[in-house]
């Protein structure tokens, strides 16, 4: 293959002067006293002075992509000429149709089409995002979901960027879309009722949480639509959706640490919600439908989450099925008629699990690298297979079908990657020691011709907040810094949930400093075992994992010669004391309540 070592980036010299925040005098009055911020000046976002300042920030990023423009232009043409433009989804049947999307070269959005047999998937336009989109700045598609009946088609879309999305519903025999038109609906899916005369739908509240469930009968204006659900707790957001057997809608109003489930009868949606289980602080469960049973995907006296069963008729009372294993985070327990597939981590890797109706696992084996491992879009209640999606640090997104009977695993669609040899990349998981001796595993990869002999450059990735886990993902991108003989690693720091719900626990409030202590440390660990240079590392992380490289580069700024710090959440102090901030109240429960 070709190599593009030629296309070196250098930082340095820069003509242009490096422009600085002025420090101020401002205190900040908290319970625990007077707060210095010297850069509070900053918050004033229409302030003169604050646009002068994000204006020369600009300017001297602008000089460096002119100084370094051919650099620029050269690596942007070589990770187009690997990306293939056209691109289509591997059907999915649904229903009796099988359903489609594809991407056509020079268009920005998705066509989504259907047809009633495999090789028609593509037959049936339904919606073409590409002309929903014409005429406007923006577009972004949420809703999408058809209709027991398969004639009718509920979609939503924001067209101003204002998250709030306009759902409409669409005649698929005829192309067009009926005058029911509901506004101000939320980013996330809806539901429909058996019969496909009522819909359900969520709104948010001023501060954009999702908080209130609504029931939209056709033909009908939305100003005479049905208040359904409320959560007056700011705490929660709320959810909407079906069971995959399609008998019940469920209702999820969930915080950081509780959940609460409702149900309504696809079939009698005018009757009243029935609450599965009131609230508990500190408890959380998920409600899926089997058979004539519920299972229970809770917390409840398993710190790592454990599945119970309940009958339809008495949802509240819980019995054991799958019981808990310390360290191994259940994060998924989806049903189908004669099964039902796990999720869960164990050891730091995603392993997903078939379970037959006497409670007996039977792991799905995929790859023997890190990977990530995830179920895909499977509507097919009578399914006797299993559609699922994995990559890997080496390996390109792929689908796959595993036959549930033969154990067999099939692959129906791995994204194309052109002119380039993938078998040139290795990738390997090690361990690394935190400073209290808890091991923190991170992966990496390189290309094979890049020497483990310390002398290599590293980016390290990290995230390590809300029990998100961050599996190792393919990208095409990330290819063109391997071929300059770069090593690319993603680090696991407690805060997030790749080693179960104690992992998570000991990375947030108090315990946050672990989060940062224990990527240092696998930064570390990549020079000290020379996988890489230890001169020439650079941090990187975004939102919650640009606080991790704040930390990090101010507790061990020699550790570090670079760093990538995307939108970072870094004033987490002043955020949180501050309430009539979307989103604040609910955070509370992850960073605390400093006021």
């Amino acid at each position: 293959m070709t190599r593009y070592r030629q296309c070196r980036l250098s930082l340095w010299p820069m003509t242009t002067a490096t422009p600085s925040a002025s420090r101020r005098e401002h205190k900040w009055a908290r319970k625990t006293g007077l707060i210095d911020d010297p850069y509070a000046w900053l918050l004033e976002q229409k302030d003169p002075e604050v646009l002068s300042y994000l204006g020369q920030e600009n300017d001297f990023a602008d000089a460096w992509f002119v100084q370094h423009n051919s650099n620029v232009e050269a690596i942007f043409e070589e990770i187009k000429t690997r990306v293939k433009e056209d691109d289509e989804t591997f059907p999915v049947l649904h229903n009796g149709w099988w359903y489609s999307s594809r991407t056509l070269t020079g268009q920005a959005y998705a066509l989504h089409a259907r047809g009633a047999t495999l090789e028609t998937a593509s037959q049936e336009l339904l919606l073409d995002e590409n002309l929903e989109a014409a005429g406007h700045s923006y577009f972004s598609l949420s809703a999408f979901e058809v209709s027991y009946s398969n004639r009718l088609l509920a979609w939503s879309s924001d067209t101003d960027g204002s998250e709030k999305y306009t759902l409409r519903v669409r005649n698929l025999d005829t192309g067009t879309d009926l005058d029911d038109i509901v506004p101000n609906t939320t980013w996330g899916g809806v539901a429909w009722s058996r019969d496909d005369n009522c819909l359900f739908y969520v709104v948010p509240d001023d501060a954009m949480r999702p908080w209130q469930v609504w029931r939209h009968r056709l033909g009908t204006p939305a100003s005479s639509d049905l208040l359904v659900f409320e959560e007056t707790d700011e705490r929660f957001f709320v959810g909407i959706g079906s069971t995959r057997s399609g008998k019940w809608i469920t209702i999820e109003s969930s915080s950081k640490t509780s959940s609460e489930t409702w149900l309504i009868d696809a079939s009698a949606v005018e009757t009243d919600p029935v609450c599965v289980a009131p609230r508990r602080n500190n408890v959380e469960y998920q409600v899926d439908h089997w058979g004539d049973s519920f299972a229970i995907l809770t917390n409840l006296d398993a710190q790592d989450f454990c599945v119970m069963l309940a009958d339809e008729s008495t949802p509240g009372q819980w019995r054991n099925f799958i019981t808990h294993t310390p360290g191994e985070r259940i994060t998924g327990f989806d049903c189908f008629e004669n099964h039902a597939i796990l999720q869960r981590w164990q050891k730091g890797q995603q392993v997903l699990a078939v379970v037959d109706r006497a409670g007996t696992l039977s792991d799905i084996h995929i790859t023997k690298e890190p990977h990530e491992a995830e179920l895909d879009v499977n509507p097919d209640w009578a399914s006797t297979s299993v559609r699922l999606s994995y990559q890997s640090l080496t390996t390109p997104a792929t689908v796959a079908t595993y036959d549930i009977s033969s154990t067999t695993l099939t692959t129906l669609k791995r994204t194309e990657v052109l002119e380039v040899d993938l078998s040139c990349y290795v990738s390997e998981r090690v361990w690394a020691t935190s400073d209290d001796g808890t091991r923190i595993p991170v992966d990496y990869v390189r290309h094979r011709d890049t020497p483990l002999d310390g002398s290599a450059p590293a980016l390290v990735y990290v995230y390590g907040a809300y029990e998100i886990s961050t599996p190792p993902w393919f990208s095409i991108a990330r290819l063109s810094l391997l071929d300059r003989g770069w090593i690319w690693a993603l680090a696991h720091p407690r805060g997030g949930g790749e080693m179960g719900r104690q992992w998570y626990e000991n990375g947030k409030l108090l315990n946050k400093k672990n989060t940062f202590i224990d990527t240092i440390a696998c930064a570390t660990h990549l020079a000290d075992t020379a996988v890489c240079d230890g001169t020439k590392i650079v941090i990187r992380g975004g939102s919650a994992g640009g606080l991790a490289v704040g930390a990090c580069i101010t507790m061990n700024p020699e550790r570090f010669s670079g760093a990538i710090a995307e939108v970072p959440f870094v004033d987490v102090t002043n955020t949180m004391c501050d309430p009539s901030l979307p989103l604040t109240v609910t955070e509370w429960e992850e960073w605390g309540d400093p006021r």
